[in-house]
C-alpha cells in the first residue's frame, strides 16, 4: 500500500468544494474554519501513517509546528494522537475562545529551532506555515531532525505564486508582494497579518520538491485540497506553481 491510498479516496471534489465554502470564514469566524480545516488535516495525517504502517496512529505523538491557538489539539486528540503544539507567537497560541487547546501541551517556540531532543515524536506536522517564515527549509530540516526514523514528517505550504498565495491580500499578489502590501495598507489604513517580507514570503512548489527530494525521505508529494484527478498536476512544472494551491511533502526519515 502506498502511504496516500487511503487518504487518496477521501480527496475529493465535494470535499475541496467544502474547504473552499468554509475558508470564506476565516476572518469572520476563524473558529468554524479552522475547526473544519483541524478535522480535515487530522484526517489526512491519519490516513498517511496508516498507509505507511497498516496501523492506527493512536497513543502516537504529533508534533505541531505552528499549531496556532488549539483547534488541531482537539482534533488529533479525537483521533487518539498525542498533542504537542508548537508556537513562537502568545498572541496566536490564545487566540481561540478559552474552550481550545484544552486536549494538548503546547510550548512558545520557534520552528527553525525546535526545543526537542533528535528522534523525539512519531509525527512532525507543519500546516501552513512554511511560507511565514524567512527560512523554510530550516523549518523542515528540524521538523525531520526531531522525527523518529520510520516516523512521518508532513509539511503543507500555500504556494506563492496560486490563488491563495496573497492570502488577505488576494489576487493582488500576482502584481508584486511589496505592491500588494502598500495597497492593503492603504485601503484598510493597516498592513495586512500576513505582510510580504516580514510574515509573508515567496516559496514555490519547485522549491519544496527539490529539497525534500535532496534529503533522501520523500516519499509523497500532492496538492492538499484538489480532487484526486488533479494530482498529476504536481508533476508539471511552471503550471503546478499556478495549480497546486497548497503543496503537502510527505516525508519519512530513516
Amino acid at each position: 500500500m502506498a502511504v496516500t491510498d487511503l487518504f487518496l479516496r477521501q480527496a475529493t471534489l465535494a470535499r475541496s468544494l467544502r474547504l473552499l465554502s468554509e475558508f470564506r470564514f476565516e476572518q469572520r469566524d476563524p473558529a468554524r474554519f479552522y475547526g473544519a480545516l483541524a478535522e480535515d488535516t487530522a484526517l489526512m495525517v491519519a490516513d498517511l501513517w496508516r498507509g505507511a504502517h497498516q496501523g492506527t496512529p493512536s497513543g502516537r505523538t504529533v508534533l505541531d509546528v505552528g499549531g496556532g491557538p488549539g483547534y488541531f489539539a482537539d482534533a488529533f486528540a479525537a483521533h487518539g494522537l498525542s498533542y504537542i503544539g508548537v508556537e513562537p507567537d502568545p498572541r496566536e497560541m490564545h487566540a481561540a475562545p478559552s474552550s481550545g487547546g484544552t486536549a494538548g501541551t503546547f510550548v512558545r517556540a520557534s520552528g527553525l529551532a525546535l526545543p526537542f531532543a533528535d528522534d523525539s515524536v512519531d509525527i512532525c506536522l507543519s500546516s501552513n506555515v512554511a511560507e511565514h517564515v524567512a527560512r523554510p527549509w530550516q523549518l523542515g530540516a528540524e521538523m525531520l531532525r526531531v522525527t523518529r526514523p520510520g516516523g512521518l514528517a508532513v509539511l503543507s505550504y500555500t504556494v506563492w505564486l496560486g490563488p491563495f498565495g496573497g492570502h488577505e491580500m488576494g489576487l493582488t499578489h500576482y502584481f508584486g508582494g511589496a505592491r500588494a502590501a502598500a495597497r492593503y495598507t492603504r485601503k484598510h489604513g493597516h498592513p495586512p497579518k500576513n505582510n510580504y517580507g516580514s510574515s509573508l514570503f515567496e516559496v514555490s512548489a519547485a522549491d519544496g520538491l527539490e529539497w525534500a527530494t535532496a534529503t533522501g525521505t520523500l516519499i509523497a508529494a500532492f496538492p492538499r485540497y484538489h480532487p484526486r484527478w488533479a494530482w498529476p498536476m504536481t508533476r508539471l512544472p511552471v503550471l503546478r506553481e499556478f495549480l497546486v494551491s497548497n503543496l503537502v511533502l510527505v516525508l519519512q526519515p530513516t
